[in-house]
């Protein structure tokens, strides 16, 4: 390391430590006495994303975290909880040390995910994702999640029928 009084290039440690970037380290240079800091940084290699029309990206935590949040508005969805999901999709893909992943891997990864948290969220970033081209294919897409729900899915709480109703079934009418 270069001393930026002399320019020296013989210094040496005098400290080291670890920042939320990096490392810090503490040095002397051993030709003039004087002490600076320098920071070391991890370089991740990139990984890139394979989109459907061939072009490649390059994989960007805010822009599937921003996707998240659009698909969640108005849910009850902490954002910490869906930066959470972020991290642990890029973590799996940088684990497998990838260096390009097409965009559908991405997606059902997320999806997957989407899928345990909320119901609506899902429905809602699977009809950006997989550009339904109508309403069929979005009622065949809630028909599927219906008929196969997540193990985790949890139910909410049901109002007790009124006592006239003991035992009426609700229809569901899906337009069929």
């Amino acid at each position: 390391m270069r001393c930026p009084f002399c320019s020296s290039v013989d210094s040496k440690v005098v400290d080291s430590r670890d920042t939320e970037t990096g490392i810090r380290r503490r040095r002397e240079c051993l030709s003039c006495g004087k002490r600076f800091t320098t920071y070391e940084r991890f370089e991740a290699t990139p990984l890139w994303v394979l989109k459907k029309d061939g072009r490649r990206e390059e994989f960007s935590h805010q822009k599937l975290l921003g996707g998240l949040l659009i698909a969640s508005k108005k849910r009850d969805i902490a954002p910490e909880r869906l930066g959470a999901l972020v991290e642990e999709v890029e973590n799996q893909l940088r684990g497998e040390h990838l260096a390009e992943v097409p965009s559908r891997v991405v997606g059902e990864m997320v999806m997957e995910r989407l899928r345990e948290i909320d119901e609506i969220a899902y429905v809602r970033f699977a009809s950006v994702y997989r550009s339904f081209k109508d309403v069929a294919e979005m009622r065949t897409e809630i028909e599927d999640f219906l008929a196969h729900p997540p193990p985790t899915r949890r139910l909410p709480a049901r109002r007790p029928r009124p006592a006239g109703d003991a035992g009426a079934e609700l229809a569901l009418d899906l337009g069929k």
